[in-house]
């Protein structure tokens, strides 16, 4: 054996074997800074959903698709929210684990309300009803209001990340995960789960202080996507633009809405980076409201550990803005 073969044998043998680390997949931006936070110090987890993209209707590029191949965790909003993730999960990923946070029990899940108004007046004002995101990138805002086909218009409202609870919950039970996959890393997942929901709980009560100027008044937005931030922090909906299905509003529609801003006092609307805001300009026209927007999946933000505490605390900066109006 040759001196340089047996001192690498020698460099080899002195030198521990490190755990291998999780492979592990997320679906959205802020569910994947969740993660990020969980595994600082350990690993990275892969992004699935380009930023800027909508995740109700997407395609997999090659490295996102290899992501989901080499997994050994997917993490996943579920199916209401991500329907076509569900073939490539069960076609790609083979043996790994899969967690769909909705279907967790610990997870707060809110339906659909019925915002429909003149295109639905029989109907009850708080009967579940669907709406969703736009499923074009940023690129095609043009026609955000014929993006609703791919999505299940019933049942549970998917945006429940929204929801600082949620996601409170949601680093203790993949603090878990981790810890059940890797071992070794077990004491830094937990250590790393308590850091940030400490910082999370502070996050909360800092919003809860800034967003008391908004509570009572009442704003409208392009889609009905806000319920799980709306509720812990005491804001109110008054309607929205869109009803969540495949055609464009009414005039009537908008003429409606436009009768209810002046009625309830709105001074706010809120759309999205994604949105063409003509049909909430339209809505609003006349009525002196100013027009905000909210990025509910960090569509501007760098993907990581920063993003999904800095997409609570714009979501706040706008409605905060609203509310000094």
């Amino acid at each position: 054996m040759t001196r340089l073969s047996l001192s690498a044998l020698m460099m080899t043998c002195a030198t521990p074997l490190l755990a291998e680390v999780p492979q592990v997949a997320v679906d959205i931006a802020p569910v994947h800074s969740l993660v990020a936070q969980l595994m600082a110090g350990v690993g990275e987890p892969d992004l699935i959903v380009r930023p800027g993209a909508s995740p109700h209707g997407y395609a997999l590029r090659p490295s996102e698709a290899r992501a989901v191949q080499q997994a050994d965790l997917v993490v996943w909003m579920g199916e209401e929210l991500t329907p076509w993730l569900e073939k490539p999960l069960s076609s790609l990923s083979g043996d790994a684990r899969h967690i769909a946070l909705l279907e967790q029990p610990a997870t707060a899940r809110l339906g659909y309300r019925d915002l429909a108004h003149d295109d639905h007046e029989d109907h009850d004002d708080h009967k579940e009803h669907a709406d969703h995101e736009t499923q074009g990138d940023k690129g095609h805002d043009d026609h955000a209001q014929e993006t609703h086909d791919d999505h299940d218009h019933s049942g549970t409202d998917p945006h429940a990340w929204l929801d600082p609870g949620n996601a409170s919950v949601w680093l203790s039970l993949l603090a878990e995960e981790l810890a059940g996959l890797d071992p070794d890393h077990a004491d830094r997942y937990r250590a790393n789960a308590a850091e940030a929901q400490a910082r999370l709980a502070e996050l909360t009560v800092q919003i809860a202080a800034e967003l008391q100027p908004m509570q009572g008044k009442p704003f409208i937005a392009f889609h009905d996507a806000y319920q799980y931030f709306e509720r812990p922090f005491g804001l109110t909906l008054a309607g929205t633009v869109s009803l969540g299905d495949a055609s464009s509003p009414s005039p009537a529609r908008l003429a409606h809405l436009r009768e209810e801003v002046v009625e309830e006092g709105v001074t706010c609307a809120f759309s999205e980076p994604q949105y063409n805001t003509a049909l909430l300009e339209t809505a609003v026209e006349g009525t002196g409201a100013a027009i905000f927007v909210l990025d509910p999946l960090g569509a501007a933000l760098e993907p990581g550990p920063e993003l999904y505490p800095q997409v609570l605390r714009d979501m706040a900066a706008s409605f905060a803005a609203c509310a000094a109006r």
